[in-house]
């Protein structure tokens, strides 16, 4: 799973989010290390759908334009829950190392 990819889905946790929300929410969410962009959003919104991880949850027309909510499915929260857990894992085998040490 990507970076983005994770932000998203944890941003969609809270409940569902309209394009722009979710980017801004990305962008809190990742403590500014991940802002896509809205094509890369986009193409990954579209990627989570096909795959069944998340769902447009609504549509709404806001000033002429069309708004699409989208929410993340059951299978979404566990696949995001569980790379949580491997990242944490992961992080777990350096955090075990001697604390000293550096890293070049």
């Amino acid at each position: 799973m990507s970076e983005p990819m994770y932000y998203v889905l944890a941003t969609l946790l809270d409940g569902p989010l309209h394009g722009h929300a979710i980017i801004k929410g990305v962008a809190e969410t990742s403590r500014g290390r991940v802002k896509p962009s809205v094509g890369t959003l986009y193409g990954l919104l579209d990627r989570l759908a096909a795959n069944g991880v998340i769902v447009v949850d609504r549509e709404e027309t806001v000033n002429g334009r069309k708004r699409r909510y989208f929410r993340i499915t059951d299978s979404g929260e566990a696949l995001v829950r569980a790379e949580a857990e491997r990242m944490h894992e992961a992080a777990s085998v350096i955090r075990g190392r001697a604390l000293g040490a550096s890293f070049a």
